[in-house]
């Protein structure tokens, strides 16, 4: 199983000279299992150079897993160029809106609109199936088998496990570890402690001596002090999270959009330093061979 990253960065897409090490471009990764099987985990911006270096391989069949619908882990969608190919099958899976019931046909639905897009689906050429999913009900994709697993966001977010070829990795999409904000000593935050603890629990048995950990690590801790409630989590949790579970590599990911590479560097660098797993910072071409 390979895992190459194409897009790395969170909120928006960040161009430019102090962002050229470790990518400009929203969340994307590409994962090739040993069959040959092509799984797209988000479609940020970074999709649409990975569809660039697929022509070779068309007519094919793509299988794009949504961890949520916020733009930065959509809007390249549009711009995944084997959506106009006659003979291709391109499947996108995602969750079911709470408040509308809407599966995850949404999500380009909404961006194909002729107010924001100059082609409508209809005009699509490939053939293409949209599959609605639900936590815990693992599902196959070639010889690869996806597990979703429901992750604290402000909209409905799955983190994906996939195992395949004896190997397994697990994305997290946009992940922040819950907190408990009742006062101490009351029946509330002992009911919601022990709710925090349960998702807390399940995440690290799913992801328990996992070959990769690809997590959203998006603040320092003393940024996450004004920012609870954003839907991030911080390089000090991801690394207290891998070091629970026994993970043998993390991956940090959607870094933040304001933070120069040398920035990133610089808060990389300070990170614990004894642990027993190997750690890195994501950046646009890194690939991961299992």
């Amino acid at each position: 199983m390979k895992v190459k990253f194409w897009g790395v960065r969170g909120s928006i897409p960040t161009p430019g000279p102090e962002t050229t090490r470790y990518g400009g471009n929203t969340t994307c990764l590409q994962v090739v299992t040993d069959n040959g099987d092509l799984i797209i985990l988000d479609a940020g911006t970074g999709i649409h150079a990975l569809a660039r270096q697929l022509p070779g391989k068309l007519p094919g069949t793509a299988h794009i897993l949504i961890t949520h619908t916020h733009w930065d882990h959509i809007h390249g969608l549009p711009f995944f160029t084997p959506l106009f190919v006659q003979g291709n099958q391109i499947k996108i899976y995602g969750g079911r809106d709470i408040d509308t019931g809407e599966g995850i046909e949404r999500a380009l639905n909404v961006q194909l609109q002729y107010c924001y897009f100059p082609i409508i689906e209809s005009e699509l050429k490939a053939d293409l199936e949209y599959v609605t999913i639900l936590a815990k009900k693992s599902f196959q994709i070639g010889s690869a088998t996806i597990t979703p697993y429901l992750l604290n966001h402000p909209v409905i977010n799955f983190g994906y496990k996939i195992d395949c070829d004896g190997k397994s990795i697990f994305f997290t999409g946009d992940y922040e570890p819950l907190t408990n904000h009742h006062s101490p000593n009351t029946v509330e935050f002992a009911n919601h402690q022990q709710m925090i603890e349960s998702n807390l629990n399940e995440l690290v048995q799913a992801i328990t001596n996992i070959d990769a950990l690809i997590i959203d690590a998006s603040y320092t801790q003393e940024e996450y002090s004004s920012k609870h409630g954003w839907g991030h989590g911080t390089h000090s949790s991801s690394m207290e999270l891998a070091e629970k579970a026994g993970v043998k590599q993390l991956f940090f990911t959607h870094h933040e959009p304001t933070r120069s590479d040398t920035e990133l560097e610089e808060i990389f660098k300070n990170l614990k330093k004894n642990s027993d797993f190997e750690h890195y910072l994501a950046y646009e071409g890194l690939e991961i061979l299992l």
